[in-house]
């Protein structure tokens, strides 16, 4: 188990992940919630336990965004109230032991993962090519 560090893009909010090796590669989701949420064609995640993060700084202050997701049960978006880039979201689908965490805010982790899988390629667009194994929505 390796630990990484996080922050947000103005610097008010940090973090700390440990991560296991299977861990440190990006899951890239398709969906277009995260389309929208990012301004950008996907997303870069991995699912972990939620007591592996731990905010170092401006945790107190996370802002809170809440949806209901393919599922319909809730989806919890928590960002930097600031610059508003999202550190992980918690969904009710997956428990209250594991969490999304965006790894392309980790130091490393943006250049140093590789993609594991890609999610709702469904909603992929059609110039984007296939990078890993792809699922149509989210795999059960």
């Amino acid at each position: 188990m390796s630990s990484f560090k996080g922050r947000c893009h103005c610097g008010e909010t940090e973090w700390s992940a440990k991560l296991e090796p299977d861990q440190q590669k990006h899951i890239l989701c398709h969906c277009n919630t995260c389309k929208v949420l990012s301004g950008s064609t996907f997303t870069l995640n991995q699912i972990i336990p939620a007591d592996a993060l731990q905010v170092t700084k401006g945790g107190d202050k996370l802002g809170k965004y809440t949806y209901k997701g393919d599922s319909g049960k809730s989806v919890f978006c928590y960002y930097c109230p600031n610059c508003t880039s999202h550190v992980y979201h918690a969904q009710e689908a997956l428990g209250d032991d594991k969490i999304v965490l965006r790894t392309g805010l980790l130091t490393e982790g943006i250049k140093n993962f590789e993609p594991a899988a890609q999610i709702y390629a469904k909603d992929r667009l059609p110039w984007e090519k296939e990078v890993a194994t792809s699922f149509p929505t989210m795999p059960n």
